[in-house]
């Protein structure tokens, strides 16, 4: 399905302000509230909209730093890629973790404590990654832009 100018407004309002109600969300893109949402659900349907969620405000759990993780690995092989996916995704404390182009071979993003939270899940689990050859952290000292939204 192409996405016509009303679906992309939809779109647009909907990863910004996800609880509206559909009778506002129909206001704001100048529908009738019943085909807003039938358009709503063809949109969740087709999967353009993956789901709603709450977005939780990090520092008010204790979770004030920002921390990125490159890992190489010894190698490429697909069993020891699995492998490093497969326990990667066990780790509860990791929010991002993306296959890389480039010098690293992934990239994990984490919100911890403080560094001795990060040294605590170093040891605990990042130190025993099957595969890894090196591992390099860096700590956002600020985050300068933030956003869930996608340009539609």
């Amino acid at each position: 399905m192409d996405l016509d100018a009303t679906d992309r407004r939809i779109l647009n309002v909907l990863q910004k302000e996800g609880r509206i109600t559909n009778a506002e969300l129909s206001e704001r893109v100048n529908l009738s509230p019943s085909a807003c949402h039938r358009r709503t659900q063809r949109l969740e349907e087709e999967g353009y909209i993956a789901a709603f969620v709450a977005l939780l405000e990090p520092r008010k759990l204790g979770r004030n730093t920002t921390v990125f993780v490159e890992i190489t690995l010894e190698g490429q092989a697909e069993e020891l890629l699995d492998a490093f996916e497969r326990e990667v995704a066990r780790i509860p404390d990791i929010l991002e973790c993306h296959l890389m182009a480039g010098s690293a071979d992934y990239l994990l993003k984490m919100m911890v404590e403080d560094t001795e939270d990060f040294a605590r899940i170093h040891r605990q689990f990042l130190s025993r990654l099957p595969g890894v050859r090196q591992m390099q952290s860096s700590f956002a000292l600020r985050t300068v832009l933030k956003t869930t939204a996608l340009a539609v």
